[in-house]
């Protein structure tokens, strides 16, 4: 059975006390509250340095059974290395706490520059690293260097692991780079912002959304109207089909699945209005799609 679930990008954002935090919440506390309203969070800091074990299992103590914790992927290979000889880089990255998440963790993001154009052997190189399941991730993990003073190595069990890619640069958008990423099993998110353009197509078997906010990138939020669109999308990827008229890259209609898995993320945090879209998104989606209420 597929699931939707709906979050938001990050939760230490002083900008949400008082709106959505209550404003004596200590910010050690923030998580938790999030976690009582929401089954799923992104983590933006794995983005800028390496964490620790700590952080990581601190985010599983902090949040419920069934919560699930989506990483974005280290900078360094994405912005810095561009992608490009990347496997101690990765083997880092895992050995610094995420399988400390187990049953928790979720998708793994790899956000990639707009300035960043496509590059078929590298993003073929790049995927064909990237481990589908905690039990291979771990073995990864044990040729990390120096860099990671303490690291966390061990699974309970084997789950699956997911990845989601996040292009931004329009030379992405094409039939070469829909084929490896299909071939990989990564999915191709769903990334909606002023900056850059929308694409729709499916490449793996479940959906990961990103809603950045448009005109303004990250600070815009999301009518009514609007939320009711993306309800009726997710409603139809979580189907097992497609929304009308999608903004694919191919003529090419995926196979029909029974149902899919769907995760969407509000990261219109500068403005405050991610946690609000999130839960009207999430009412729209348990009432069918309709806006009254």
């Amino acid at each position: 059975m597929g699931i939707i679930r709906v979050g938001v990008s990050g939760w230490d954002h002083d900008a949400w006390s008082g709106d959505f935090y209550p404003e004596d919440l200590p910010r050690d506390q923030r998580l938790s509250f999030l976690a009582e309203r929401f089954d799923t969070v992104e983590v933006n800091g794995s983005f800028y340095s390496l964490l620790t074990p700590k952080s990581y299992r601190a985010w599983y103590a902090a949040t419920p059974a069934g919560f699930v914790v989506s990483v974005k992927g280290s900078r360094f290979i994405t912005h810095n290395k561009r992608l490009n000889e990347v496997e101690g880089a990765l083997a880092n990255f895992l050995a610094s706490g995420p399988l400390a998440l187990d049953d928790k963790l979720g998708p793994i993001l790899w956000q990639l520059p707009s300035r960043q154009p496509f590059d078929a052997d590298r993003l073929r190189e790049f995927a064909a690293l990237l481990p589908a399941d905690t039990a291979s991730a771990a073995a990864l993990a044990r040729r990390h260097d120096d860099r990671v003073s303490e690291a966390h190595l061990e699974t309970d069990g084997n789950h699956r692991l997911r990845h989601v890619l996040e292009a931004r640069h329009p030379s992405f958008f094409c039939e070469e780079a829909v084929r490896i990423l299909r071939d990989a099993g990564v999915a191709l998110a769903v990334s909606h912002a002023g900056d850059w353009p929308l694409r729709e197509e499916v490449t793996s078997g479940w959906m990961y959304l990103r809603l950045h906010g448009a005109p303004k990138t990250y600070e815009s939020g999301y009518g009514k109207d609007e939320l009711a669109a993306w309800c009726r999308r997710v409603d139809a990827w979580h189907r097992g089909e497609e929304p009308p008229e999608p903004e694919r890259i191919t003529g090419r209609r995926p196979p029909r699945r029974q149902e899919r898995d769907v995760y969407v993320y509000f990261d219109n945090d500068a403005g405050g209005h991610a946690p609000g879209n999130a839960a009207s998104l999430r009412r729209m989606l348990e009432r069918g799609c309709e806006t009254g209420g």
